[in-house]
């Protein structure tokens, strides 16, 4: 699992600084998440293939978090895209999109699907052989989503000196794998177990951008592999990041605690501090396995 950090300031962006956006690489396949503002550079920069990214995950409707949207879309379709786009984000995103779309007459040469959120409940939003994902409902100024990313549990792994041993014919495997017994030619029948060894765990890593302390998300993020969550802001401004509905890094550290994250990773700094550094100071305070996101940073889990 890798994920590259294409923006994580927070408000607007700077000559240094760019807000939200990351690209996560599961299972072979790349989500966009979030949309700010200069991304397509971002992309370009980290050399990240466009023709790989198929779904767009948008958490909210804040400008740094989906103004780069719309041109993202336009490159592709002057980049000659024929593969299917997929935006899953609030209502409205639609309509943002195909006005700005329609009114400058620049319809993609491919097909464009949205998938409008409006449920307050965690949902399972995509899903396919390999990867499921669900919304993690946030408490912001606006209706927001966080976004919970898993992988499912692959074939368990042969043991060839076992299945040698056995002198099993290779047609079976691909049953063994899937945690089948095989019945051998004189009847007796070899349990899984000793055939194979347990598959690679699965990973995860959920996503949460704006939101205020919002305990509720605890059992949808319980056991993540990696948490991103929200430090706007420092304890010191606690007062301020409630009146916004931001977090602090204390804050994002309590919700990675409780949750019984493996690994916290900070983003969406204000840029009102001198170092990030201070971010991951106070948030160790409570939790211990604590990253800092920063722009062109790539991470492998």
């Amino acid at each position: 699992m890798k994920l590259t950090i294409l923006g994580c300031y927070a408000a607007t962006p700077r000559s240094l600084t760019n807000p939200t956006s990351q690209v996560l690489e599961i299972k072979n396949r790349l989500f966009l998440i979030d949309c700010g503002e200069g991304t397509q550079v971002q992309l370009r920069k980290n050399k990240l293939k466009f023709s790989k990214i198929n779904h767009v995950f948008i958490s909210h409707l804040h400008g740094d978090h989906f103004f780069g949207l719309i041109g993202l879309i336009s490159t592709f379709a002057l980049l000659g895209r024929t593969t299917d786009l997929h935006v899953f984000g609030p209502k409205g995103i639609k309509e943002i999109i195909e006005l700005q779309l329609r009114l400058s007459n620049s319809w993609t040469n491919y097909k464009l699907f949205f998938h409008e959120l409006e449920s307050s409940e965690s949902e399972t939003i995509f899903e396919d052989e390999k990867v499921i994902v669900k919304t993690i409902p946030l408490k912001h100024r606006v209706y927001t989503n966080g976004f919970l990313f898993q992988e499912k549990t692959g074939d368990r792994i042969l043991d060839l000196n076992a299945v040698q041993n056995f002198e099993i014919d290779k047609c079976y495997y691909q049953n063994i794998k899937k945690g089948k017994d095989i019945t051998l030619e004189d009847g007796r029948v070899i349990d899984n177990a000793k055939l194979t060894f347990d598959p690679i765990p699965a990973m995860s890593y959920a996503f949460c951008s704006d939101t205020k302390y919002h305990e509720s998300i605890i059992p949808i993020i319980k056991d993540v592999d990696v948490l991103y969550h929200e430090s706007t802001f420092l304890d010191s401004e606690e007062a301020l990041a409630t009146k916004t509905m931001h977090s602090t890094a204390k804050e994002a550290a309590r919700i990675a605690l409780k949750a019984n994250a493996k690994q916290l990773l900070l983003g969406h700094y204000s840029t009102r501090y001198a170092s990030i550094d201070l971010f991951k100071e106070e948030a160790e305070t409570i939790f211990a396995a604590v990253l800092l996101a920063d722009d062109g940073k790539s991470f492998e889990f």
